[in-house]
């Protein structure tokens, strides 16, 4: 492992290692998929991983007016992969689809014409996608693992394809960018890499969720203000959910293992839902009148921050679905 301009570059190997051992305290959901594009496989020279990051972290922040690159994860054609913005961040990388993410930015221009993904690079997709499934405890679906072209440029909004969408990851990744090409083509080798890996569905360990609403919380080593930061845990911001395993005069054990504690008086408690219709409509309000902004899908899970007369809001700004179609 090698670290520069604050990016960490590992092998595969390396990664699996590094992810099963992260602690994360924001609750993730899904995983993203995209390609660069520019830069494409003309501009790696098989030595300059961190410089073409770093030339890719000024390029979000000064031309895009992000906080930092927008990716977790690049993931290069020799097979490495480096670090990008920190996991306790959503992604800036799908329109309105960002929270409870993990963004991976595979380094090339898998279009049909452009690059032809390498076999290194390729592994490394699939192990990186399979390592965070594992970590993260997150079926290998079309609902955890997103490509960015499911999704219209301009609002967000899932239309698996049909009009105003990017190409990415590409329309030759993995052999198409459809959902029945990550179906087909992409998911069977994600399974097989996890090798018969039980992925765990006993949430029974969690007493509640709750949604972080200060704009830095720091995480302490117990329930006390004047108690020691941990040392192994990165402070968390606003809008992160988090699992709550313990509470003690309004604290909250978000690990089960270690002595991890936040404030509560910071938080909100959440609730998680899962969508039980085919396609779900969000709305930029409780009701109706309000107009579409984009949709949810069939199995997706979301969390709920309020409820008004029917209708759910599921982030802490305006965006609100029908209670009805939900199952809590």
């Amino acid at each position: 492992m090698e670290t520069k301009y604050g990016f960490t570059k590992m092998t595969i190997s390396e990664f699996e290692n590094w992810i099963s051992r992260l602690r994360v305290g924001r609750t993730i959901l899904k995983i993203q998929q995209h390609h660069t594009y520019i830069p494409s496989y003309i501009h790696f020279k098989g030595t300059n991983h961190f410089e073409r990051q770093l030339a890719m972290k000024n390029h979000h922040v000064n031309q895009n007016g992000w906080r930092d690159i927008g990716q977790h994860f690049t993931i290069f054609p020799d097979g490495t992969v480096l670090t990008g913005r920190s996991l306790e961040l959503s992604p800036a990388c799908i329109t309105n689809q960002n929270a409870n993410s993990i963004c991976i930015e595979n380094f090339g221009n898998f279009d049909l014409n452009g690059d032809v993904m390498n076999t290194l690079q390729k592994e490394s997709i699939i192990t990186a996608t399979a390592a965070l499934c594992k970590k993260f405890n997150l079926p290998v679906n079309s609902n955890t693992i997103v490509y960015h072209h499911w999704f219209r440029l301009d609002n967000g909004f899932r239309n698996n394809g049909a009009g105003g969408n990017k190409s990415c990851p590409g329309t030759n990744f993995f052999g198409g960018n459809k959902v029945s090409d990550f179906e087909n083509n992409f998911a069977p080798l994600v399974t097989l890499k996890l090798n018969g890996h039980p992925i765990k569905t006993d949430t029974t360990s969690i007493l509640k969720y709750v949604c972080v609403t200060a704009s830095v919380l720091n995480i302490r080593t117990a329930p006390l203000a004047s108690s020691t930061k941990a040392k192994e845990r990165s402070s968390i911001e606003m809008g992160a959910v988090l699992r709550v395993y313990e509470e003690r005069d309004n604290w909250y054990k978000i690990s089960n293992s270690l002595e991890h504690w936040v404030a509560g008086r910071y938080t909100e408690e959440v609730k998680r839902a899962t969508v039980n219709t085919t396609v779900l409509n969000v709305r930029t309000g409780p009701g109706t009148n309000y107009p579409k902004t984009s949709s949810v899908l069939k199995d997706e899970e979301i969390f709920i921050h309020e409820e008004s007369n029917g209708w759910c809001k599921i982030g802490l700004d305006d965006k609100w679905v029908s209670k009805s179609y939900l199952t809590f």
